[in-house]
């Protein structure tokens, strides 16, 4: 081989090192949304793929470096959430505990190069609260493309959509537009995030929000998929920040048929989506055994049945994170 073929191959292998090594936020960069689809900085359709955390107040043992990086480096993860309870406990109780918490999976998920979701992990509605806590974020973390906010987790169906939820999320979305004005922002719908439909046809008017959908695949089959699809035909665009692969409660059989069943919908229709959850509670939702470490780098032997199958759909989808 001339000195010139050998030049060249060692170029071709060290461009195809360097391209295998990108981060899934040097590679999209910033989300926004365009039509009823998130893309990247590209324009490109996008489909991140990742784990919530648990409450944080009941699971805080998770919030950190090592969990981060073994879903980013094992898993396969583009994305992860962290739940930051509000109630029982949470935020309003203990706002400094709880926000050392959150900001050390914020900073570990940057440090990884994944995007991270800062849910408002609430029931009933907190505006000022809510607006204050976002405030802070934005100002300390919305230069970081890696931000996704999610304003309220999933509202109950006494909220309705017009009185109390669309005031609700103008409150909050402009304490975060004040400081950042360009992270892709999640709202909460009506109804345990199910409502979609109803948030489509009333928009908000923030031109980078998607709509917040949740299922579990035990308990919500075709008529939430048909409620989405309603959505998007409407101009909606949805992000799939919860979803398991049980019955609502958290408990039950694990339903692998409708699972993949809604794997196959939300590839189909561009949906990012996050399992729930990283946390070892005696629940079949739990991706953990009880038990499992803090620290990450989880044996087989302390990953759950629900665990494992979105384990494999991250590691089998996410297949540019090999090796980085």
């Amino acid at each position: 081989m001339t000195l010139l073929r050998i030049a060249i191959a060692l170029l071709a292998l060290t461009g195809a090192t360097t391209a295998a090594a990108r981060t899934p936020v040097q590679e999209h960069g910033a989300l926004r949304v365009q039509g009823n689809r998130i893309v990247d900085q590209h324009g490109k359709h996008v489909v991140l793929r990742g784990m919530s955390l648990f409450w944080s107040q009941w699971q805080g043992k998770y919030y950190n470096r090592a969990v981060v990086r073994t879903l980013a480096k094992d898993w396969h993860a583009d994305v992860v959430r962290a739940a930051m309870g509000v109630h029982s406990g949470g935020y309003l109780e203990r706002p400094a505990a709880e926000m050392r918490k959150v900001e050390k999976v914020i900073d570990a998920a940057i440090a990884e190069g994944i995007y991270v979701i800062v849910d408002w992990h609430a029931h009933d509605p907190e505006p000022k609260a809510a607006a204050d806590f976002f405030a802070r974020i934005a100002r300390n973390y919305g230069r970081h493309p890696n931000i996704i906010y999610e304003t309220y987790n999933e509202p109950l169906p006494k909220h309705g959509w017009a009185a109390v939820l669309k005031p609700y999320h103008n409150q909050v979305i402009a304490s975060i537009r004040a400081a950042d004005p360009d992270n892709l922002i999640v709202a909460g719908t009506r109804s345990w995030s199910q409502d979609v439909d109803e948030a489509a046809a009333d928009p908000l008017a923030d031109p980078n929000t998607a709509y917040t959908l949740h299922f579990y695949a035990g308990t919500h089959r075709q008529p939430l998929r048909d409620k989405a699809d309603r959505a998007m035909k409407l101009g909606a665009a949805l992000f799939v920040t919860e979803w398991g692969s049980t019955d609502a409660n958290g408990n039950g059989n694990v339903d692998v048929a409708e699972t993949r069943r809604w794997f196959d919908f939300m590839e189909k229709n561009k949906l990012s989506y996050l399992n729930w959850s990283i946390a070892d509670k005696n629940e079949s939702s739990a991706a953990l055994l009880p038990g499992a470490s803090p620290s990450g780098k989880w044996p087989d032997n302390m990953i759950s049945q629900s665990g494992k199958l979105t384990r494999d759909q991250l590691r089998r989808m996410n297949t540019t994170r090999k090796g980085n």
